[in-house]
């Protein structure tokens, strides 16, 4: 009896991990056994890319609100102390905008908590 394979379920298979690697360079894209390993490798730094965005952007508002708090005479750790003191519930992203595009909102935040 001829061996069965089911090469339709097969090839199925395989052209989605092909379609995940369109764009990749040289053999990447289109020889099996490196693609799979290629497509499986970047599938997880996207995962992990996933998890280290929230933390690069939660520090590049902290890094604005302190920019923004040291010419008014304030450090950033003291600012964050005195919010919450004053029980002043705004997050840093919200924070870190208002001292990018609207300075004097910002400006009346900190002279409030002074």
């Amino acid at each position: 009896m001829p061996r069965s394979v089911n090469a339709v379920a097969a090839k199925d298979r395989k052209k989605k991990v092909y379609k995940l690697a369109k764009g990749y360079y040289g053999r990447r894209k289109n020889v099996w056994t490196v693609t799979k390993n290629a497509v499986e490798k970047g599938l997880t730094y996207a995962f992990v890319g996933r998890k280290l965005k929230k933390r690069d952007y939660r520090s590049m508002w902290i890094v604005r609100i302190n920019a923004a708090v040291r010419p008014l005479g304030m450090s950033y750790s003291v600012f964050i102390k005195k919010l919450a003191d004053a029980k002043i519930d705004i997050n840093r992203k919200v924070l870190a905008d208002l001292a990018m595009n609207d300075p004097q909102a910002f400006e009346a935040i900190v002279n409030q908590l002074k």
